[in-house]
């Protein structure tokens, strides 16, 4: 008699992993708080882009106009932005942790490994792609609507201007992954919340305290400082250069998802 055989199922990694990229799609997509978050995160940069254009050149000198950065003031909304953006990266893990959701998330997918970089995928695209679009209709809105022949007006071809206007949307997605890295890492909205924006605003309060030689030497790394140098055209003193204060940045986001990713397959959902 022939020993019968068994078929064997093939198993396909990236098959497996594209499966679990269009789950997440699907619940990211079909929470309110995404369309709420990502609108805001757009609203608040247009709306503010507006504002400044329409009432902030009538209280400027000709030398404040022809020293201020226009492009960074023109991603003045970027500090609202950016709540909502990072508020929606830490709900994306733990808004299934405090509603008990994630127990039937690792039971469909028992990588949990597998599970946290097709979250960390799906929320970087949502959120690099809504960064982007935030930042240029930003960026067109304040030129639209500043008065004829302004000095304030600039355009993308001038050097470091569209640099700086799509780093602004880079900024905001890298701020977005560090909430999703500290929500994996505490799984409490509250905590997690407290944590990513203490990070961003402590620190900047804190080293105003120190001596004037301290703060010039620790302001450059700190997390809000060195991200801000991507969407920033001029070069201030005691700051770090675009991409290398932007790659500071992201070593912080780095820092949160790996220790978010480590930690994750030894602890109880």
């Amino acid at each position: 008699m022939e020993a019968e055989t068994t078929p064997q199922i093939s198993y396909r990694p990236l098959q497996h992993f594209g499966d679990v990229l269009r789950s997440e799609y699907c619940k990211l997509r079909s929470v309110r708080s995404t369309f709420w978050a990502l609108s805001a995160a757009v609203a608040f940069n247009v709306a503010a882009a507006a504002l400044l254009a329409i009432f902030l050149p009538g209280h400027l000198s000709a030398h404040d106009k022809a020293t201020i950065d226009s492009t960074r003031l023109s991603l003045g909304g970027m500090h609202l932005s950016q709540v909502a953006i990072g508020l929606l990266g830490v709900l994306v893990i733990t808004s299934e942790y405090g509603s008990g959701m994630i127990r039937a998330t690792l039971a469909a997918v028992p990588q949990r490994r597998l599970m946290l970089a097709a979250k960390m995928t799906v929320f970087a695209a949502a959120a690099g792609i809504t960064g982007i679009l935030a930042s240029f209709a930003a960026y067109f809105t304040f030129q639209a609507f500043l008065p004829a022949r302004d000095a304030l007006r600039t355009a993308l071809s001038d050097p470091g201007v569209l640099r700086a206007v799509a780093g602004g949307g880079l900024y905001l997605a890298v701020l977005g992954l560090f909430g999703l890295g500290l929500g994996a890492i505490l799984r409490s909205s509250a905590a997690a919340v407290a944590a990513l924006f203490g990070a961003l605003f402590v620190p900047q309060l804190i080293v105003t305290l120190l001596p004037a030689s301290w703060q010039d030497t620790v302001s450059p790394y700190l997390p809000m400082q060195a991200g801000a140098a991507v969407f920033s055209v001029r070069h201030e003193a005691h700051t770090l250069a675009a991409w290398a204060g932007f790659g500071v940045f992201c070593l912080y986001a780095a820092a949160a998802l790996g220790t978010a990713y480590a930690l994750i397959n030894h602890r109880d959902a």
